[in-house]
């Protein structure tokens, strides 16, 4: 299965970025009142786009070495990717008032920007890392 790492790899990279734009959009439409990202095919499309994602991580983590697990950046991107997914699901539903629904979403933005970065640079510290080098 190596000999399919690098078309994995850029299935993965795409559809999260497909993913996190698809909630950056979904997110600003619905605080400016509209309500259309709530509706079920939109809300499937997204569920697609996480499933496609969720696969290609777990393909890519079985093809890759256990020495990649060693500096722990993947680690901290798993745990903001949980992080962002429950503060995605407070700025769409479960927030109560729109103030609300901006802090979650906002927090949940940064966060997405924080798992890009981690995972661009290979270390914990995201982009951080060339600035404390």
């Amino acid at each position: 299965m190596i000999e399919f790492y690098p078309q994995i790899r850029q299935f993965h990279i795409f559809v999260a970025l497909l993913s996190g734009s698809l909630f950056a959009l979904r997110g600003a439409f619905l605080l400016a009142g509209a309500r259309w990202p709530l509706a079920l095919p939109v809300r499937w499309f997204s569920y697609a786009v996480d499933t496609a994602l969720l696969t290609a991580a777990l393909m890519l983590l079985t093809i890759l070495p256990s020495a990649v697990f060693a500096n722990g950046w993947l680690a901290v991107k798993v745990t903001l990717v949980v992080v962002y997914i429950v503060l995605g699901v407070f700025a769409l539903k479960r927030a109560k008032t729109r103030r609300g629904r901006l802090g979650f979403y906002l927090a949940a933005l940064v966060t997405f920007l924080a798992i890009y970065a981690i995972a661009r640079a290979h270390h914990p510290l995201g982009f951080f890392t060339y600035w404390f080098s």
